[in-house]
């Protein structure tokens, strides 16, 4: 009696995860005359974008960001702050309540989904590779590519040399979870993936996080071979990896409430100069504790 009881409550549980994907809205449609932008450059706004989860809770109301084509913004804010909100409103995982953003001059409601996310390239705090060879992993970022720009972007990534110590090189095989490589290793193949896809934005959900030291200067030039002449938009929790952006948003309960270069926002002594003092400080102290 015990163990049927156990499996109708995990057949119930079960059961409610079903009905409730069955239950949610479909996608909304792509519009039939759906456009593309041929040639894009990555400039980005953000025009009186409102959004919630629900519709009787807004997370971000009437937010205004004007992104020029090569330039470098950093979102930075406490957790629950809308950060990611807004990079999954930017691909469109989801609909805007009011508002609009274009890339390019273009609403994006008016492009092809798929054509939108293929001018994104990511490089997330938690890299994925697949079980393959790490040739097939790095080619992932564009069908069709050549052994020399596999290469080529390898090296851009400063992943060619350790890829080279390994006994089979580039056909050493990853196993399901990569976990025959470091966790830094895995990161410069997910830079080198997005280096040969070549995008025309990015977005870097802070790939150093969970990296040594050493590995974190590595992957930081990487980075910034991969961000040259690019629109950027990074989130940040480490702010000290964020200091030479064009711009920095600061985030709080789904507003952006300062915006500017990182003197300018320390100089306001604001919530970003108090998140960028208690880093400094924690530091510092954990350094005197050693």
């Amino acid at each position: 009696m015990a163990n049927i009881s156990n499996i109708i409550q995990s057949t119930i549980a079960s059961a409610e995860r079903v009905f409730e994907l069955l239950d949610e809205q479909e996608e909304v449609p792509d519009s039939e005359k759906a456009e593309e932008i041929s040639d894009p450059e990555g400039n980005v706004q953000f025009q009186n974008v409102t959004f919630g989860y629900k519709k009787d809770t807004m997370l971000i109301r009437n937010m205004n960001i004007e992104v020029k084509k090569g330039q470098t913004i950093a979102i930075v804010g406490p957790t629950g702050a809308g950060k990611t909100t807004l990079i999954n409103l930017l691909m469109r995982f989801y609909e805007l309540d009011d508002g609009r953003i274009t890339i390019d001059g273009v609403d994006i409601t008016r492009l092809k989904r798929e054509h939108l996310r293929s001018m994104f390239g990511m490089v997330l705090q938690d890299p994925w590779l697949f079980s393959g060879t790490i040739r097939e992993n790095i080619a992932y970022g564009r069908a069709g590519a050549t052994e020399e720009e596999i290469v080529q972007a390898a090296k851009a990534a400063h992943a060619d040399h350790f890829i080279r110590t390994l006994p089979d090189g580039y056909d050493t095989i990853l196993n399901e979870q990569a976990s025959n490589i470091s966790q830094g290793q895995k990161q410069l193949l997910t830079i080198a993936r997005a280096i040969l896809a070549d995008p025309a934005i990015l977005i870097l959900d802070e790939a150093t996080s969970n990296i040594d030291t050493r590995t974190e200067v590595l992957i930081q030039k990487a980075m910034n071979e991969l961000m040259k002449g690019r629109t950027s938009f990074v989130i940040a929790h480490r702010l000290s990896t964020i200091c030479n952006a064009d711009l920095i948003l600061v985030m709080n309960n789904g507003n952006v409430i300062e915006k500017g270069r990182h003197e300018e926002l320390l100089a306001q002594k604001g919530l970003y100069a108090d998140l960028y003092q208690s880093q400094f400080v924690g530091t510092t102290a954990q350094q005197k504790a050693i």
